[in-house]
């Protein structure tokens, strides 16, 4: 296997996909020096995350097929809910000092949320919800091709329910995988995935670059709104969801 080859490029981006996180990849050695396995509490405990993270990495690299996940009893456990083992075949184990190429935007993603970490957290999130404002305003300028883009959308030409569905539109455009919907009398996007990635696993933060977004395009595309976030993927929710 070349280092031209399909199957090279198909290898090495499958280990970064599954080692580019310095916190997966310690959590891979930790796992591979377990023989028996290690569980999401054991990982959460171990390096200071919440358990959703936790498992959110062990899942990241059992989809790889680096770990193998099992559902035991721990030894000398009452009859209590089983939990999930992952454990590294010993067939499989990987030298990350020599497999693992370094990525320069694994290196950034991991500076910002550093950056973020010691910033107070209300103060991060005004800064991350701004830059999301001033990006979506400059979306939803994209969408209609006008530089007074909330002049040529005047009230009563587009409704809410369309002005949203565009806003989803376009954060689908932009790897959010999203939709608008109404559940209980109130308006929502959903996003199913979210392209921050693992960045907004371990900086919730982030998620407020998505909620100003939102409301940057909805003040360019209707008018100023209250936008709040429902759930969102950080806190172990299914999906991420703001509603206006």
């Amino acid at each position: 296997m070349t280092a031209n080859s399909p199957s090279f490029t198909s290898t090495v981006s499958a280990i970064t996909n599954a080692f580019g996180d310095p916190t997966r990849r310690s959590i891979y050695l930790f796992a591979r020096d377990e023989p028996t396995g290690v569980t999401a509490t054991q990982v959460a405990e171990r390096f200071g995350v919440h358990p959703n993270v936790a498992r959110h990495h062990l899942d990241k690299l059992a989809a790889g097929g680096y770990v193998e996940v099992a559902v035991e009893r721990a030894e000398g456990a009452g009859a209590g809910r089983p939990s999930k083992h992952y454990r590294v075949p010993a067939d499989a184990k990987l030298d990350l000092a020599t497999d693992v190429p370094v990525r320069s935007d694994d290196l950034v993603l991991s500076l910002l949320g550093k950056a973020l970490a010691m910033l107070p957290r209300e103060k991060a999130e005004a800064m991350a919800e701004e830059v999301g404002q001033e990006y979506g305003r400059a979306m939803a300028q994209g969408l209609t091709g006008s530089d007074q883009v909330g002049h040529s959308l005047a009230s009563g030409q587009r409704s809410l329910r369309s002005a949203m569905q565009a806003v989803a539109d376009a954060l689908s455009a932009h790897g959010f995988a999203a939709h608008a919907d109404q559940r209980n009398n109130q308006l929502r996007i959903v996003n199913n995935h979210c392209p921050f990635g693992d960045v907004a696993i371990e900086h919730p933060v982030i998620c407020a670059v998505d909620r100003g977004m939102v409301k940057g395009m909805l003040a360019a595309l209707y008018g100023d709104t209250d936008v709040n976030q429902l759930q969102s993927l950080p806190q172990g929710d299914t999906f991420c969801a703001t509603s206006v």
